[in-house]
């Protein structure tokens, strides 16, 4: 009998480590929404996914995307008849409202003719006068939109929605929920810097580099600092990147959609860590928007939803960092 246990131990031992040596790191690269993405996954099989995330890509764009023309969302916004949209945009339309309600408007997904007024959308760049700002700002309001039978009901038909402010956040999730669906419990998805992740990397937490607020247009990326991310997911808003120069002011992508102009505050970057990236990249811009001081009043009023923050300031020309109580022993900053 002792042989036998022996035996089966033994047994169970060799099959555990043929199990170990079966999984292997497979990354995945490609390019989609107009930047590229970055996936690694621990693999029993070796089974590359490649095409079906693209495939999985290219039908959110199909939903969501303001740059195709025969989009499900641009037949909208063109006020096609009887467009139908399907399971992604209502996804996102819904989880957008809720946002919104939150933020008291300070996200808001109609603020797509500001966004291509001021030259950040598919349109070129305009100047201006506080007349036609005050003009746009009448088409911008989520309340005059509503989801009813599958399709999208418009209070104004000139009003646009832009869903630019969350949908890679959501494209993570899709990704995420694809390689969970096949069995793959320990990823990083990253598309656009927007990250989810889950388990670990063989023995290695999975770390994830918070970009410094830099203008440069450098390929080489200069970290501010370094999370562990394990079951959530991370996306970052700054005023850094996307922006141009008119006169002497910097003009950021960040639209306040209450003014109808680019958000002017003190924030340089807003990084959310959340259960899903659909959320963190919401409220990544919906903080962006608020600024310092109400997105710290909002965090403290709403614990339930779970985020976490680490957002990059200017005082008086030097950067400063707030970060959530409970992210500090998961971060390391580098400065």
């Amino acid at each position: 009998m002792q042989k036998l246990l022996f035996l089966l131990l033994c047994t169970l031992v060799m099959l555990t480590s043929c199990t170990s040596a079966k999984k292997e790191i497979i990354k995945l690269e490609g390019n989609a929404q107009g930047t590229s993405y970055h996936i690694t996954y621990l693999s029993d099989d070796g089974i590359l996914y490649q095409k079906e995330i693209d495939s999985l890509l290219a039908d959110i764009d199909g939903s969501m995307s303001t740059w195709i023309p025969n989009s499900i969302i641009s037949r909208i916004n063109k006020n096609e008849e009887n467009v139908i949209v399907d399971d992604y945009f209502k996804t996102v339309f819904n989880k957008s409202v809720e946002v919104s309600e939150k933020t008291e408007g300070n996200f808001d997904i109609t603020v797509g003719p500001l966004v291509n007024a001021w030259g950040f959308g598919p349109t070129s760049k305009n100047t201006l006068s506080k007349s036609q700002v005050d003009s746009l700002l009448q088409l911008v309001n989520y309340k005059k939109v509503i989801l009813k039978d599958n399709q999208i009901v418009k209070v104004n038909p000139e009003i646009k929605i832009d869903f630019n402010a969350i949908a890679q956040g959501y494209s993570v999730d899709v990704i995420a929920d694809f390689l969970e669906r096949k069995g793959i419990n320990n990823y990083l998805v990253e598309l656009g810097g927007e990250v989810k992740a889950k388990g670990k990397k063989l023995n290695e937490e999975w770390k994830v580099g918070i970009d410094q607020p830099s203008e440069e247009t450098s390929t080489e990326r200069k970290l501010e600092a370094v999370v562990n991310l394990n079951n959530r997911a991370l996306a970052t808003s700054g005023n850094y990147r996307k922006f141009y120069i008119e006169g002497n002011q910097k003009l950021s992508h960040i639209i306040d959609p209450k003014t109808g102009y680019p958000a002017k505050h003190n924030l340089l970057s807003t990084t959310v860590i959340a259960d899903d990236g659909i959320t963190a990249d919401a409220y990544a811009t919906a903080f962006m928007v608020m600024g310092l001081q109400k997105s710290i009043s909002f965090l403290e009023k709403n614990e339930n939803l779970k985020l976490e923050v680490y957002f990059i300031y200017d005082e008086n020309g030097k950067w400063k960092t707030y970060i959530s109580e409970s992210l500090k022993k998961q971060i390391k900053e580098l400065n």
